[in-house]
């Protein structure tokens, strides 16, 4: 493997680090972008029962609001729930733009080491096509065998750049479909409270899955 890397040339390097950093983003958001962990199941429910108990203080709120995604953007309209409907649909969209900033975090990142690592892939291999060439204005062809041990090495990077840009590519779009059914689920979630609020709805309690 070593001699792989090294058979690249130094452009090996920013591939590989491209390579490392796209696999810690891609574990870092299928984690952070659990279901459960955005969306808990029943939160809606658990807010009324607590309401309707006279039993929603701020310090519930600020519990609220650090304990999920959802959570926070709930609470920003739990604070108005004395105010409008209006009221209350503004202060959770405010809140909803900010999360939703938050679930897209480091996505573009990824978007830009797909793009990029084919593009230092390419180059490593023009750079190695060019010193292969220079050898051959310099020494003649020679042996036809080194001659293709050249042009194979000055394939490897490109080889390797489509290797990180290829997966990279698969999960940014995985994990950008993952971030808009995420939103749309925190947005039934909020206008069902918004709703239970004014009195316009009967909360409904949902099957723990």
């Amino acid at each position: 493997m070593f001699e792989l890397v090294k058979a690249g040339g130094w452009l090996m390097l920013p591939i590989i680090t491209c390579s490392v950093a796209a696999t810690a983003i891609i574990l870092e958001r299928l984690w952070a972008l659990r279901t459960k962990r955005v969306i808990p199941v029943n939160l809606v429910a658990q807010i009324w029962k607590t309401h309707s108990r006279n039993k929603l203080t701020n310090g519930h709120l600020a519990t609220l609001r650090a304990g999920s995604p959802l959570g926070r953007v709930l609470a920003a309209g739990l604070v108005n729930r004395k105010h409008s409907r209006e009221v209350m649909k503004e202060s959770i969209e405010e809140a909803g733009r900010q999360v939703v900033l938050e679930l897209e975090r480091f996505l573009n990142t990824l978007g830009t080491i797909a793009s990029i690592s084919p593009l230092l892939g390419l180059l490593g291999t023009v750079i190695g096509m060019i010193e292969v060439f220079s050898a051959i204005v310099g020494a003649g062809v020679g042996n036809p065998a080194m001659l293709a041990g050249g042009i194979s090495q000055a394939l490897i990077t490109t080889a390797t750049g489509l290797s990180v840009a290829i997966p990279s590519l698969m999960f940014h779009r995985y994990l950008t479909g993952r971030v808009v059914t995420l939103t749309v689920g925190m947005e039934e979630e909020a206008l069902k409270m918004v709703e239970v609020m004014q009195g316009e709805r009967e909360i409904e309690q949902e099957p723990a899955v």
